[in-house]
């Protein structure tokens, strides 16, 4: 399993925002950069990462509803929203711990999740910025992964790869390098020709029309949950925060 650290990621604070009504550490709707400062390119000075979980991730299904991501099974009890923009720092730093442990409960058939993918990093309304940070190629990216069925795996390793600079189309496939049976004819044109872009500028809308002010939250019922208690950056708390809106347990 592919597993190395990401040289130079910045997974420091970028802004503190409110969020619905919850003072959290996150990324800000208004905010016009990325993750950080660095002043990476491309892939330079990137290493590409996997999930630890990347073999359960490889079965996990994944559909397009309307400008949402759906993964997990049609059929679990719960459904949680995710809304997350690729080059949010905290973003990345909330997928390794409470976007991890969402995604183990759905593998285990407890909850289906809705993400939202944003792209205002990239600066402009409706994800049609001036592409500043890579956000609107990394989101057009997670669309194609969606139809070689690859979408969970996906999605943990771009955000696990997030650069200090911007994502590229060369470091967009250079992350999906390391997800078997992803990359092909198909798949790499969609991201060189940018062959979601409506696609992605309806899901930016779709994410405005949340109300939401920044990234990464998580909403069960239309209710933020763990973000006033910082819990969604916590594996461990965040799996028993989930408990208490019931997802997961026994």
């Amino acid at each position: 399993m592919v597993r190395v650290v990401l040289a130079g990621r910045l997974v420091a604070a970028v802004a503190s925002v409110a969020l619905l009504g919850g003072a959290v550490v996150g990324c800000g709707s208004g905010s016009a950069g990325g993750s950080g400062s660095g002043s990476a390119s491309g892939g330079a000075g990137v290493v590409v990462r996997t999930s630890p979980i990347a073999d359960r991730l490889a079965e996990l299904p994944a559909r397009v509803d309307g400008a949402r991501i759906v993964v997990g099974s049609p059929d679990a009890p719960r459904t949680a929203e995710v809304l997350v923009d690729p080059m949010c720092g905290h973003c990345a730093t909330f997928e390794e711990a409470g976007g991890e442990t969402l995604l183990k409960l759905a593998t285990a058939g407890q909850v289906k999740i809705e993400y939202l993918l944003a792209s205002f990093l990239d600066g402009g309304g409706g994800g049609g910025g001036g592409g500043r940070s890579g956000s609107v190629k990394a989101v057009n990216a997670l669309r194609a992964s969606v139809d070689a069925g690859k979408f969970a795996e996906y999605h943990a390793a771009v955000f696990a790869s997030q650069p200090k600079g911007k994502y590229t189309d060369e470091l967009l496939l250079k992350v999906a390098d390391a997800v078997p049976g992803l990359r092909g004819a198909a798949f790499d044109g969609a991201v060189r020709e940018q062959k979601y872009a409506g696609w992605v500028a309806d899901a930016e809308k779709g994410f405005e029309a949340t109300g939401a002010q920044g990234t990464p939250m998580v909403r069960v019922e239309g209710k933020p949950v763990g973000a006033r208690d910082g819990s969604m950056f916590d594996a461990g708390a965040f799996a028993e925060t989930l408990k208490g809106v019931g997802i997961g347990g026994s």
